[in-house]
């Protein structure tokens, strides 16, 4: 009677033979060549046998995947119900401000209004201490309101590039040797802030090239780029300080910086999809919670509008084509490349519009208050829709919530 277990075993044994074999060769090869190929200098990458792009860059013809983000908890979505239309209103601009203690304006606004946050600036840092103090009153006064902790937020782009001098980051990203030293200086940036009470940063720089940002720019390599944005946004979201990667689609080919006048990227999407957006597909998958949009002109659009108060820009690209399902916060609308073509209150309502869910507007008391009532009066009359309104504030609190400001 034939055995109707030996074909199984010679099969066993085959596989076996060939899996030695295979294991040898490569044993061997490593042995010459002196182990695993080493992968870039600057990279800071583990070893992985299919190439990063590959992993972060869709195939073409692939169908772009939908926005999915952390499910938002009933308790948000309770509290963003509850939350009337001037409060939600308040909940999406993040204002400068002048002073540097308790006496300084913006806290009687955090008194009348339930402010999504406030951005530290030179001006308002002396030391520590007082930035400690400055920070956590912030917090104190929104508790004592019964407001929605606001963020606190500053721009330290690492070195001189620093809003808050002699704090960390100490190098600049295109001083460093490898974004695993980046991810060292971003945990350290994190526990020092968090400690001072400052709950966010708008960084990092993930742009590409070597442009008018200058060091701030990790690399004009693509890959790199990505390696040093996965990188230090794990490295953030690890220690629990929220970061918005910046300047979204790509500032890094500007012909100027923004806070000057208006900027033109001469980049259309195919040349962006194989550069500048690589970053920032990286940062998304890391998790980052938020992206800066850029007011930059791009090709796509003809360089009518900056990107921040373009939808095919802010929504399409981001949210229909990258499926990035977290907030989306402006650059400074009062910076020149906004206010030479519109006002300060015209362009915030534009961003809502256009899928922003946060406005940064440092500058005057007035162009801010002159904002928040456009907004709230183009909520009232439709001219945004209450469900833009709602859909903002939904993620504005879930990043709360994820962040730890709101339990």
């Amino acid at each position: 009677m034939r055995d109707p277990y030996r074909p199984g075993v010679l099969l066993v044994a085959v596989l076996a033979l060939a899996s030695a074999t295979f294991g040898a060769l490569i044993g061997a090869r490593q042995g010459d060549e002196g182990g695993p190929a080493a992968l870039p200098q600057r990279s800071g990458r583990p070893l992985d046998h299919t190439s990063f792009l590959a992993r972060i860059v869709p195939a073409a013809g692939a169908r772009p995947q939908p926005a999915k983000g952390p499910p938002t908890p009933r308790s948000v979505l309770d509290l963003a119900r509850r939350l009337p239309l001037e409060r939600k209103v308040a909940q999406l601009f993040v204002l400068g401000f002048g002073g540097t203690d308790a006496t300084a304006d913006v806290f009687g606004r955090l008194r009348r209004l339930d402010l999504g946050g406030v951005v530290l600036q030179r001006e308002n840092y002396t030391d520590p201490a007082q930035l400690g103090a400055l920070a956590g009153e912030a917090r104190v006064v929104a508790r004592e309101e019964g407001h929605v902790p606001p963020w606190v937020l500053a721009t330290q782009d690492g070195a001189e590039f620093n809003a808050l001098p002699g704090l960390p980051p100490e190098e600049a990203p295109g001083d460093l040797d490898s974004a695993a030293d980046a991810a060292a200086e971003a945990q350290g940036t994190a526990a020092t802030l968090r400690g001072l009470n400052v709950t966010g940063l708008v960084g990092p720089v993930v742009d590409v090239g070597s442009g008018p940002l200058g060091a701030r720019v990790y690399s004009d390599d693509p890959a790199e780029v990505a390696g040093y944005a996965e990188a230090v946004v794990a490295a953030y979201r690890a220690k629990r300080l929220f970061s918005a990667a910046k300047h979204f689609p790509g500032l890094g080919a500007a012909d100027q910086l923004t806070q000057i006048g208006p900027a033109t990227v001469g980049l259309g999407l195919a040349e962006l999809r194989r550069r500048d957006l690589i970053p920032f597909r990286a940062a998304i998958q890391a998790g980052v919670p938020a992206i800066q949009l850029s007011h930059a002109l791009y090709p796509m659009n003809d360089f009518t509008a900056p990107a921040s108060l373009t939808r095919s820009i802010a929504t399409g690209l981001l949210r229909d084509r990258l499926g990035f399902a977290g907030v989306a916060i402006t650059d400074d609308l009062a910076d020149p490349a906004i206010t030479t073509s519109y006002s300060v209150p015209d362009a915030a309502v534009r961003a809502l519009n256009a899928g922003a869910d946060m406005l940064v507007i440092s500058g005057a008391a007035g162009d801010q208050e002159a904002a928040y009532s456009a907004v709230l009066r183009a909520a009232r009359s439709g001219r945004i829709a209450r469900a833009r309104i709602a859909d903002a504030v939904r993620r504005v609190l879930n990043a709360k919530r994820d962040y730890g400001l709101i339990r």
